[in-house]
């Protein structure tokens, strides 16, 4: 799966919002535009349709704009991805054993793969709240590295571990997360 930009912006206003939450009324288009670097005129059209989708709602007129229409904790990251996207899926392979999708060779297998990393990540984007990640963003809250998925099970049911090679890491919070620890 790719992340559109559509859905990289949805989630950059939305977080927007949320790290902005306690303010009083409504956040115009263009503080959110200002504030997170996306052009205006494609942010508007994102944020008709996270309204449409019950993520914001809107306020007209002097002193309007949108606000959350959830509390961050009840709005997750597949929620948006979905909202400006359409469902979260790896692909439109299909389901194995059903309208002739295993009539060729390996392709039942592999839709099965398919369908379980899609899964996985349906279930990923699902577990992070907007409130986790402006708990990221606030630096309250450590951020997310590939080790963590690394050392988790995987979705095939076999335990991944890191390469034996691999230093040791800490976390900070903030874009340079990942620093090996001096010994």
């Amino acid at each position: 799966m790719k992340v559109s930009t559509r859905g990289d912006y949805a989630s950059r206003a939305l977080l927007s919002l949320a790290l902005h939450g306690d303010e009083a009324g409504p956040t115009s288009v263009r503080d959110i535009a200002e504030r997170t670097g996306l052009p205006q005129p494609y942010l508007e059209q994102i944020l008709l349709a996270l309204k449409g989708a019950g993520l914001v709602r809107s306020k007209r007129g002097v002193g309007g704009g949108y606000v959350l229409a959830r509390a961050p904790d009840a709005i997750t990251l597949g929620d948006i991805v979905s909202a400006v996207d359409g469902p979260i899926t790896l692909g439109d392979f299909g389901l194995p054993h059903q309208d002739g999708a295993c009539d060729h060779e390996g392709q039942c297998v592999l839709l099965a793969i398919w369908n379980v990393v899609g899964e996985h990540m349906r279930r990923h984007l699902d577990a992070l709240t907007l409130a986790d990640i402006a708990s990221m963003a606030r630096g309250q809250r450590e951020w997310p590295e590939l080790s963590d998925v690394e050392s988790s099970d995987s979705a095939l049911g076999e335990a991944a571990s890191p390469p034996p090679t691999a230093p040791p890491r800490t976390r900070r919070a903030g874009p340079s997360a990942l620093t090996a620890r001096e010994g």
